[in-house]
């Protein structure tokens, strides 16, 4: 378990790995996500390792990971709100498979806050500009 006094919770960096590796075998085999994530992802591995840097990071407060996620989500046009609840369905699938419970829920938390906030930054930025923002 991680010791750094301003990690979230307890987790091992190996935990968080596995768990980002078996979660992108689930979004792989997806009928709606696989294709999404295939079109624009060429590296596994390196996405793989990119993606548990950044859980690192928001969960160990581990410094590492290097890149823009809304940037990532915003600027490619196939990624639609209505794919952040099929994410999240999968990742606490892959979480609750993977982790104890406590450790599953308190993941689970900061990824429903980190995917609502990428799914209504991508709504509000597709929004016509004479509707409003879509707060919730």
């Amino acid at each position: 378990m991680t010791d750094h006094p301003l990690a979230r919770f307890q987790i091992t960096r190996s935990e968080i790995s596995r768990v980002v590796e078996r979660f992108y075998a689930r979004v792989r085999a997806d009928a709606v996500l696989g294709p999404v994530f295939g079109a624009h992802v060429q590296n596994w591995p390196e996405h793989e390792e990119k993606i548990a840097a950044f859980w690192r990071n928001a969960i160990l407060r581990e410094p590492g990971y290097d890149g823009f996620p809304m940037r990532e989500h915003l600027t490619r046009p196939d990624v639609k709100p209505e794919h952040f609840p099929i994410w999240l369905g999968l990742f606490h699938e892959t979480l609750h498979a993977e982790l104890t419970e406590r450790q599953a829920l308190q993941w689970g938390d900061l990824a429903d806050k980190i995917g609502e906030g990428f799914r209504a930054g991508v709504e509000n930025v597709r929004r016509p500009a004479d509707q409003p923002p879509r707060l919730i």
